[in-house]
């Protein structure tokens, strides 16, 4: 688990370096989203086959192909190289973090999993403490190759102990593979996760709206590739994804509450950065400080909840408390004013995660047959990566809409620029300066700010100050519909089934019927 997170975290803040010496910034989304897409769909199909096939193999095959995809995304000589790499790492993570989680569950009862499902989700979030600020470093004093490069050892050692340490689980290899319900699912997941990533972005010289016709296309895919799947799992010997776990109220409850929290924590978390570098004025260095102690708070908690979990055999008070303290601290981000508030908001939802994330997976476990362990683990995966990936489009929409509204009335309020004495060129030059993403590069400010004469350095100066106020009351708007979709999903936990937690891994679940 931390070799893939840490993989992953490790390449945000070295991300734009590498693209600055590779190429291609009109690509630069892409990076991202092949691997979202790939880690998605390996995710999904590798929880029936390890429920099938044991899931031993899936872990080892898992790792080799991360491994091979960090190893051959070093060697990248261009941006295109390198989305096809990091889709090959994407196959690897999903199927590391899917069969990793399942794997808990094949060595633990439910009861002694809580422990340990706070303990993986601790791992997770220590990668991203240390994760972007080694990151950074590497890319300052080393070749940025070493991002991908120098945790393989890691990888390696992990690769052979699994080999001879990790017992092997039952195999039912007489069970059918279903192709169709696995093709129509990929094609679903890849037109819709296509279709909310591509919303709002500009390629080319294209800007892709919700109304334009590349999106409605993707959608239209999806929503008819569900429906055939549906229609295909229906009749499927042995469904790569059973629909009749979705009769079990406990998953499907638990499976929408994830998909919301990580719709509000994904879609708002984003733009914390927006706050402290572009509000604030505070460099990207220090901005990763300063969103430290979220996860700090996060993995304290994670690894205390868990072992209450396990020593009082209930979950759904810390589902509760924790959507709950999560929420408090997204309307508390909604409202800072100043970094000591934006710490301390920080910490109260570094909180709130650990006390809510360890609880979801559990739950999805605790309700199925052992048998069935792997392919309810990837459902649970499979709606939490929908959630970040809709909710971080949704808020984009709340984002740039609001910022517009924002920016004209702080513009009036300022009494507008006369930009009419100035010469046409330099006068086109700062009216093009209404844009949000600016306030993140204060070296780019700087260097305009030096560029323009004496007598248009007020106006600069009282531009960059509306765009700040502008950017701070739609970060506001934000934070609150983040606050929103946490406040929906804790009203379905208060819905949520408290069932015992099994306490050993043979026994099906009693009140938890499946509904077949």
């Amino acid at each position: 688990m931390f070799f893939s997170a840490i993989n992953q975290t490790i390449v945000s803040t070295a991300m734009p370096r590498i693209i600055a010496i590779l190429g291609g910034m009109d690509y630069y989304t892409w990076v991202i989203t092949i691997y979202m897409l790939t880690s998605t769909i390996s995710t999904v199909l590798v929880g029936k086959l390890s429920d099938i096939y044991g899931r031993k193999p899936f872990i080892l095959s898992g790792i080799v192909l991360f491994i091979i995809g960090a190893f051959l995304t070093g060697f990248s000589q261009n941006i295109i190289q390198l989305i096809v790499y990091r889709g090959i790492q994407g196959l690897g993570a999903g199927i590391i973090m899917a069969s990793a989680f399942t794997a808990v569950g094949d060595l633990f009862s439910p009861r002694e999993r809580g422990k340990w499902t706070g303990v993986m989700m601790a791992v997770f979030g220590f990668s991203s403490v240390i994760g972007p600020a080694l990151g950074g470093w590497i890319v300052d004093h080393m070749d940025w190759e070493w991002v991908f490069w120098i945790f393989l050892p890691l990888g390696i050692v992990a690769f052979f102990m699994i080999l001879a340490l990790f017992p092997k689980t039952e195999r039912r290899p007489s069970e059918t593979i279903d192709y169709w319900g696995s093709l129509f699912l990929t094609v679903a997941i890849v037109t819709l996760l296509l279709g909310f990533t591509l919303v709002g972005k500009t390629m080319g010289d294209v800007t892709y709206s919700w109304g334009s016709p590349m999106i409605i296309g993707l959608f239209a895919a999806a929503a008819v590739s569900a429906f055939i799947f549906v229609l295909v799992e229906a009749k499927a010997k042995s469904p790569v994804l059973p629909l009749h776990l979705f009769r079990n109220d406990i998953v499907t409850i638990s499976n929408l509450s994830g998909f919301l929290m990580n719709a509000g924590m994904l879609g708002a978390l984003i733009y914390i950065p927006f706050f402290v570098q572009g509000v604030q004025g505070v460099s990207p260095t220090y901005s990763g400080y300063i969103t430290m102690p979220m996860s700090i708070a996060m993995v304290v908690l994670s690894s205390i909840t868990g072992r209450w979990i396990t020593k009082t055999g209930k979950y759904k008070k810390f589902a509760l408390s924790g959507i709950f303290i999560m929420c408090a601290g997204m309307v508390m981000m909604a409202f800072m004013s100043n970094l000591t508030i934006a710490v301390f908001s920080m910490i109260v939802f570094g909180l709130g995660l650990g006390l809510g994330m360890p609880v979801f997976s559990l739950t999805v476990q605790n309700a199925v047959r052992p048998s069935e362990l792997g392919v309810a683990t990837a459902s649970s995966q499979l709606f939490r990566n929908l959630g970040g990936t809709i909710g971080i489009a949704i808020m984009g929409t709340v984002m740039s809409s609001s910022l517009v509204k924002n920016l004209e009335t702080a513009t009036a309020q300022a009494g507008g620029y006369d930009l009419s004495q100035m010469n046409p060129e330099l006068a086109s030059q700062l009216d093009d300066l209404h844009n949000p993403e600016l306030l993140l590069n204060q070296p780019a400010i700087e260097e305009i700010q030096a560029s323009l004469p004496a007598n248009v350095q007020e106006i600069f100066a009282q531009m960059m100050e509306t765009l700040r106020e502008a950017l701070s009351a739609s970060l506001t708007t934000v934070f609150l519909s983040g606050a929103a979709a946490l406040l929906i999903a804790l009203l379905l936990v208060v819905f949520l089934r408290e069932i015992p937690l099994r306490t050993t891994n043979r026994e099906a679940p009693a009140d938890a019927s499946d509904s077949e």
